[in-house]
């Protein structure tokens, strides 16, 4: 069956970095856009950054862009989440998805599959 498993979430000080992974199994991974988003305590999903099918496109939240970045590695059914220079705001539960169209989105809804998610906490 499908599954996207995250990890690599944790507690770290203003300004330390993480890397997230999620790891593919159950599809064809490198046939799917992939996407991170975050959901904090008593607020919406956002969306943070996604991946084209071949790595050769990203796009970020204007929140993020600069201290993040999205890679993929379609050999190992794994897209990543760099995350530097973080901040108290980030601190959220980190979710994989997986899109099938080719047309990138950053609408949650346009996913098909997604991870439970791993937990980000950034202390001030």
């Amino acid at each position: 069956q499908v599954q996207l498993v995250e990890s690599g979430g944790g507690l770290v000080q203003a300004g330390g970095s993480l890397r997230l992974s999620c790891a593919a199994s159950g599809f064809t991974f490198s046939t799917y856009a992939m996407g991170w988003f975050r959901q904090a305590p008593g607020k919406e999903r956002e969306f943070v950054s996604l991946i084209s099918r071949s790595g050769g496109d990203t796009l970020y939240a204007d929140s993020v862009k600069g201290r993040f970045t999205i890679s993929r590695d379609n050999a190992k059914n794994t897209v990543y989440l760099q995350m530097n220079s973080l901040k108290p705001e980030d601190t959220a539960v980190y979710h994989c998805a997986a899109n099938a169209s080719p047309t990138l989105s950053r609408l949650g809804r346009r996913y098909e599959y997604w991870g439970q998610g791993t937990q980000v906490t950034v202390s001030s």
